[in-house]
């Protein structure tokens, strides 16, 4: 069966999703969850928590779902073995540090890979479960036949989301709000600046990256023929109204198969952006997708109608099994749950009969009356001994007696051995000036000056490779070549990038540059060395160690993190840091190109964003896709202060060009040889002196 999984930001919203039937909710509870601005728990109120779901059938997802640093991994822990001794069914994870961290410590508790781990191939499926994660949810931007695909093959649970807010930028790939404002979403800060208003070349009052919400109510049974573990309901950050109305309705759906005008309506009333939108799902993927959030006037009757919902008492979640027994020796009751847990309560010695006896019948319809308890009788088994009699009240005490004991039973911790974590082992980086690294994204970029500069990698995209082969044997002669991968392959695109490494290789090329997960194993498989780039989000040691175990032979640094955070990251396999360049603030699924005027024209013309402050974000392509990569409109520039990042133990410092023309390249590169002092007016620093939230 179809789990539905609901939110819960307060222990509020956490009874709303449990009487309105959720199979599980997921919380926060601390600094590691990507929702810190909702109520989220304390590790007292968690133990009130679980148990309240444990009795009632529910199971509880803890979400880690942000990226850790090496001073926070003693806190993560603690937080760890908390939830562990509370008995969290689940960890929903982001940070392959913390995912190694989990397996350390609390073996026997499922990980489940977040959405912010951008997992939307099989490949990343599969390389999630060689790392210990037992499911993984999928990236929002995938079709109804490309999770088919991956549920058909993967060897771990699938996770989809169902219903709720739609991020623009591919979760775990978005850094706008942390590069413009310093609150990351890959920290659980986001400010949302997606739901700001922006206009093409010139501001206007319009919202090209707000999407309506995602709502896939009426594809319940046809994702659970597939094969889907578990559909997630988003809203942390809303109401308990809110939770309880939306778990309402998709229980209801899933249960009967149907959806009617009645449940959209309060779907609407809940919260909606200018309607929903199921565009990723059936492949719609267009501008009516598109919507902001309307201020309308509160319904008082839907907010008393979903109150009551978790308010008016207890919802008879559980089902139970009696076996009553009235003989002369003696009367007992025995309940037994739906996990074989059986409790007994012993009761007085019936007398005999002076008018009308007990019956089996009788002792059934008493012993069934489990009303205003989470408990609701399925069948009652009798043996009643003839001409007996026992009081109401007996059979009462006995019933209550032992649903007191099964409450118990069902709500207390079980033990189970924890373990410390291992000491992270300590890698240094070379000293001196670190080597220098060049990524490209167009042709025209590979200027002279550029090919004759000594280098330790050039990143050339591998589609620019693959349409000129006697460009890339000139390049692989020059040596030191990797493919830069895009960042977003989804399955069908797979054969043809397998079939243009096997091609790369023939030639020679025996590097690439990957930005996730996904593209790790059909790079080994093309006998590829692999470079980590930044989208594999690596914020700690834990994480670079991780990498280690993986074999890539090199990993760039979060632009998240700041300078000394680098410098004490364990090098434990050769470390890169961004110097120069536009730092992508969002891969996009939507043409943002199409947005402008309903026709895709990125692949012969370039297009910017303008914000109300007149801030610029110009627009590149994912590779030769249609996908968006939205630039920062200030370069990052480190150019000058190279002494600074000679002391972090990299392997390398990477300019990265992205509009920039053949004379702009060649300007950058004669100011990395000969450095002029910061224009505060084009360039910033970054995040690596502030850092992050």
């Amino acid at each position: 069966m179809l789990e539905i999984l609901a939110p819960a930001g307060s222990m509020e919203a956490l009874r709303a999703a449990v009487q309105n039937r959720a199979d599980a909710v997921y919380l926060g509870c601390g600094n590691f969850n990507a929702r810190q601005s909702a109520k989220n728990f304390t590790p007292q109120t968690l133990d009130e928590a679980v148990k309240y779901c444990h009795v009632r059938g529910v199971q509880v997802h803890l979400t880690l779902n942000t990226l850790v640093s090496d001073r926070e991994m003693g806190q993560a822990a603690e937080l760890i073995r908390t939830a562990a001794r509370e008995n969290v069914d689940a960890f929903i994870v982001q940070d392959l540090g913390i995912v190694q961290l989990c397996r350390q410590i609390a073996p026997h508790i499922p990980i489940h890979g977040s959405t912010q781990m951008s997992v939307h191939s099989l490949d990343g499926v599969r390389l999630c479960a060689a790392m210990g994660i037992r499911r993984v949810v999928l990236s929002r931007e995938l079709s109804r036949e490309e999770i088919r695909y991956i549920c058909a093959a993967s060897p771990v649970e699938i996770e989809v989301f169902g219903h709720g807010a739609l991020c623009m930028c591919y979760s775990g790939q978005c850094y706008m709000s942390a590069v413009i404002g310093g609150r990351s979403g890959n920290r659980g800060r986001c400010a949302q600046p997606c739901r700001q208003s922006y206009g093409y070349t010139h501001w206007v009052e319009k919202y090209p990256l707000s999407l309506k919400d995602n709502c896939l109510v009426s594809y319940l049974r046809e994702l659970q023929e597939m094969g889907v573990t578990s559909l997630k309901l988003e809203g942390r950050m809303k109401r308990p109204e809110y939770v309880a109305t939306v778990t309402a309705v998709y229980r209801q759906a899933l249960d009967s198969g149907q959806v009617t005008k009645g449940m959209m309506d309060a779907l609407y009333t809940a919260f909606n952006r200018q309607g929903f939108t199921d565009g990723y799902y059936t492949g719609r993927v267009d501008q009516d997708m598109f919507g902001t959030r309307q201020q309308t006037q509160e319904d008082p009757a839907w907010l008393q109608a979903a109150r009551q919902s978790y308010e008016s008492g207890e919802a008879q979640l559980v089902d139970l099994t009696f076996r009553a027994v009235v003989t002369a020796e003696g009367s007992s009751l025995t309940a037994v749950d739906p996990h074989g847990r059986a409790c007994t309560a012993a009761g007085p010695r019936p007398e005999l009969a002076r008018n009308l006896p007990l019956t089996g019948a009788m002792l059934a319809q008493r012993v069934a009356k489990t009303g205003g308890t989470p408990y609701r009788c399925v069948e009652v088994r009798t043996r009643v001994d003839p001409g007996l009699t026992i009081s109401a009240a007996a059979i009462n005490a006995m019933r209550r007696d032992v649903l007191n004991q099964l409450t118990a039973l069902r709500a207390r911790r079980e033990e189970h051995p924890l373990r410390k974590p291992k000491a992270v082992p300590q890698y240094k980086g070379p000293t001196g000036l670190p080597g220098l690294t060049i990524q490209v994204t167009g042709r025209e970029q590979l200027t002279p000056k550029l090919l004759n500069l000594e280098t330790a990698m050039l990143y050339v995209p591998i589609h620019i490779l693959l349409e000129d082969m006697e460009l890339t044997a000139r390049l692989v002669q020059r040596g030191r070549l990797a493919a830069a991968l895009p960042r977003i392959v989804h399955d069908g695109e797979m054969p043809k990038l397998r079939a243009g490494l096997q091609n790369l290789a023939a030639l020679g090329v025996r590097d690439v540059l990957a930005g996730n997960l996904g593209l790790l194993i059909c790079a080994r498989e093309a006998g590829m060395r692999i470079h980590g780039d930044f989208g594999l989000n690596i914020y700690n040691s834990t994480a670079m160690n991780v990498l280690r175990g993986l074999e890539l032979a090199s990993a760039t640094a979060s632009f998240e993190m700041t300078l000394p955070q680098i410098r004490d990251l364990s090098k434990a396999v050769d470390t890169e840091l961004i110097a120069y360049g536009r730092l992508s603030l969002m891969v996009t699924e939507q043409c943002l190109i199409r947005g402008r005027n309903g026709e895709c024209t990125c692949h012969l013309s370039a297009a910017k964003l303008t914000d109300k402050t007149g801030a610029e974000f110009p627009i590149i392509r994912d590779g030769d896709s249609c996908r968006s990569v939205l630039l920062n409109g200030k370069k990052l520039s480190w150019l000058d202060r190279q002494e600074d990042l000679a002391k972090l133990g990299l392997w390398a410092v990477r300019l990265l060009f992205t509009t920039e023309n053949s004379r702009e390249v060649d300007r950058v590169l004669g100011e990395y040889l000969d450095p002029v002092p910061l224009d505060p007016g084009s360039c910033t620093r970054g995040l690596y002196l502030r850092g992050v939230e």
